[in-house]
């Protein structure tokens, strides 16, 4: 052997780059089943239908209740129409549309009248803010 140093060669420390390959390898292994997932579906063909029928019930600040942009003036004379809408073959849906502020009793009333008529669509909605 010579008595010259030779410089020291660089050397590549693998370990870290092999740690990081192995972490992304077990991340593409998680992740990869998730990507690929597919639900199948049996989606109805056809024609689409037009939206069923709807009632506007809208109740208003003063209690005042109006059917269709038509005023009703008693839970009297709601009644009838209310039995009416129950008594269809393919009954339209109900909104009650209530005003924020308008009276809870009357509300209720109105909510009343429809369970002792079997209306049996109904939904309850606020007024929208403007």
């Amino acid at each position: 052997m010579s008595s010259q140093s030779h410089p020291a060669e660089p050397q590549l420390n693998a370990t870290p780059l092999i740690d990081v390959l192995l972490v992304l390898l077990i991340l593409i292994i998680f992740t990869l089943p998730v990507a690929t997932h597919a639900v199948k579906l049996n989606l109805p063909q056809g024609h689409p239908r037009s939206p069923p029928p709807m009632v506007r019930l809208e109740i208003f600040y003063q209690g005042y209740i109006y059917w269709n942009d038509e005023y009703v003036a008693s839970i009297a004379d709601l009644i009838p129409r209310l039995v009416e809408v129950a008594g269809q073959a393919d009954p339209p849906l109900v909104k009650v549309i209530a005003e924020k502020r308008a009276p809870y009793e009357r509300v209720a009333q109105v909510l009343a009248a429809a369970q002792r008529s079997h209306v049996e669509k109904l939904t309850v909605m606020p007024v929208p803010d403007p």
